[in-house]
This record gives C-alpha cells, structure tokens and sequence, in this order.
C-alpha cells in the first residue's frame, strides 16, 4: 500500500518525522551523553534499555564507541588527537564529514578500549546491538509499513540527523561559533540559549566547563530540554540525578579568606571569574575606550574579547593586540595581570589547602591595594562567597 498503514497527509509526516527525530536526540542526550559518558545520573533498567534499543534502530551507534570516542574528545580536546575539533581540523570538515571522523575513530580499537570501560556488555548488546546494520533496516521496514513509500524519506532523515546535528553542528560550531558563559580551557560554545532542537547540547561551552553536570543550562534565560525530560524520568522513578554544576553562593563579606572561602571560590571558581570579567575586566576597558584618543581606543575594543579570553586559546595574533593595548593603559595592566594571577592559583592543583589559601590571601590583600576601585571591591566581595547553606537543586 503507498500510503502505508497510518495513511498520514504530508504534514502529518512531517510532524511524525519530527517527534521520531527528536526521540533519537533525546536518547543521545540523556543516554548516551549525561548517563554513560559522564554518570551524570543513573537510569533505571526500564529507560536506560529502551534507550539502547531505539538508538539501535535509529542510528546504529553501539554504546561503548560513542562514548570512547566522546570520552577522547574530553581528554584531547583541541589536540591533534582530538577525534573532531574544528579548530585542527578546521570547521568545514567537522561540520559535513563529522560522521566519517566518528567511523574513524571507532575503528581506532586503543581509543575503544581506553575510554570505553563501564558501558553495557550484556548479551544483547554482544549479540543483538553489535550489528548496527540490522537495527536500521528494521527501522526502514517499519517506516515503510508504517508510511508507505514516503517511509522512505522518513528513514533518511533520521539517518541523517545524528550525522549532521550531533556530529556536524555540536562537534563543529560548537567549537567555533557562539557565546561562552565560562572560560574553559577548549574552544567550546553555546551556539544559542535555547537547548531544543539538539536536546540541551546547544549550551556546549557550558557542559565543557561542567562536563560532570547532568543540567546543561547554566543562566537564568537559558533553557535545557534534555533537563526537563531527566527531571520527569526523575519524578516518574526512571532516574537519579548525580551531579549538577555548582552554585555559588555569597554571603555577608567576611573579615579575611578563610578555608571556607577558599573552598567555595576554588568549586566555583568560572563563575567567580565570569564575574571578574563583567565587573572588573570589561567595565575597566570600557573606561579607558572612553577616554582614550581615536588610535588607541580601536586597540581597546579589538582587545575586549582577548581580555577575558582563557590565555591557552590565544594566538600569537591574539598576544600581539592584547600587548597594543595593554600598553596603552595602566589600570587595564593591572586588572589584567590580577585576572591572570588569579587564574595560576586554580591551576596550582598539586598544591595543599595551606599554600592555596596563603595565595587567595595574598591575592586579596594585594589587589585591595592597587587603587583600581573595581577591582578593590571584587577583591572584597570575594570574601562574602561560601559553602555554608548551599540551596538544593
């Protein structure tokens, strides 16, 4: 029959294909991405197998080769041993050839068996799930005796999706192109605020700066899909939550940095440094732009980006316009020679409480004492953050 058992119009099909989609995004987002690759949360066998089995159906991907591969891509990022960073590779070849990086690496059987440990290994997935070929072509005879020949048009599209949204758009703009909350040390972006047609993976500088979070979004105005759907598998007790991104909490400002200050700063430390480029770094060089003659104010704004930019993603380029400029005001040098001190005390992490402490100390007292007025109060504000009454989720 041509019209196939369902006999749906063209927009019914459109629709149809769409909800199918979105249940592969799903699956890739909460199963494969937040449950395996980073236990994020746990599933109960009912989800978690269901998961598994449409995945099978919809895009042949076995468990324990994506989330290897996404486990490298972690490990490596924006190396040449990234398995897709458009950053080596350069953006085009990630975005249209993701999925033939992705074959490629999943025939890399060191990558496999490095990253590859604690995923499924029962017998369905050594008997049934490891032959991708045949969960597809169920998948096409059941669009064809669902939809008829235009079943046909449904079984690509859903072929594709992965390929080109998972593998092409988030592996590819969304190492290149968007805004970022945090300063992570990889290229990643949130490509935009609303995470609903990838499932939440939109928000991906996010997840990289919090790659342990089973919540993507971060800010108030962003919005997470695949968290909305976690937290109903929750209420339906189909998941446990684990782990979300901290958050920060501040209090009245104490006298000195103390451990717990310490604590609290070093836990929540990209939020306290987005928060030293909103209220220090950027407001320092929008002043200066505006008292700066016509030459030196266009180095100022080519530098307003760098600024806050994580200094291992700079280029010789980027070094260059940030020195110009830099030069040309002492405030802006000493706000962010400051940020970039700051930086080294999370980066001391073979160090002991005891040494970090004396240096958020020694930070404090010091930028205190610079006579840079937005910089001396976020120096004073710093000693209000605290672990104490940390809300619930």
């Amino acid at each position: 029959m041509l019209e196939g058992l369902l006999g749906l119009s063209v927009w019914a099909l459109v629709g149809v294909t769409l909800l199918l989609t979105h249940i592969t995004i799903a699956s890739v987002t909460i199963y494969l991405h937040r449950h395996q690759a980073h236990r994020a949360l746990d599933l109960h066998p009912v989800a978690s197998h269901f998961f598994r089995f449409w995945l099978w159906l919809s895009t042949g991907m076995r468990t324990r080769d994506w989330v290897a591969i996404h486990r490298k891509h972690h490990a490596k990022c924006e190396t040449a041993d990234d398995p897709h960073s458009p950053q080596v590779l350069g953006l085009k070849k990630v975005l249209w050839q993701g999925a033939e990086l992705y074959r490629e690496e999943a025939g890399n059987q060191s990558t496999i068996e490095q990253y590859g440990k604690g995923t499924p290994d029962d017998w369905m997935e050594r008997n049934v799930y490891r032959r991708p070929g045949v969960g597809v072509s169920v998948m096409l005879l059941v669009d064809l005796a669902l939809f008829g020949i235009a079943g046909l048009s449904v079984w690509g599209v859903q072929m594709l999706w992965i390929p080109f949204w998972a593998a092409g758009v988030i592996n590819g703009i969304g190492h290149y192109w968007g805004y970022r909350n945090y300063e992570c040390r990889d290229a990643a972006t949130n490509i935009v605020p609303w995470g609903i047609l990838i499932g939440g993976e939109e928000l991906h500088n996010n997840h990289h700066t919090y790659a342990g979070s089973a919540k993507l979004s971060s800010k108030p105005w962003e919005f997470d899909i695949g968290w909305m759907y976690i937290r109903l598998l929750e209420m339906a007790g189909l998941a446990q939550v684990k782990k979300v991104a901290p958050t920060a909490i501040v209090g009245p400002v104490k006298p000195a940095v103390d451990l717990d200050i310490l604590r609290a700063v070093t836990k929540n430390r990209f939020q306290v440094m987005a928060r030293y480029a909103g209220d220090v770094l950027l407001p320092v060089c929008a002043a200066e732009c505006r008292q700066a003659q016509a030459a030196t104010a266009i180095w100022l704004k080519r530098a307003r980006k760098l600024l806050v930019r994580n200094h291992v993603l700079l280029t010789d380029r980027d070094r260059c316009v940030l020195e110009r400029a830099l030069g040309s005001s002492a405030d802006l040098q000493v706000v962010y020679t400051y940020k970039e001190r700051l930086w080294r005390i999370w980066e001391e992490s073979g160090a002991n409480e005891e040494r970090l402490l004396y240096a958020l100390q020694s930070w404090c007292r010091r930028a205190e004492a610079t006579r840079v007025a937005m910089l001396e109060e976020f120096a004073r504000n710093l000693r209000g953050y605290t672990l104490q009454g940390a809300p619930a989720r």
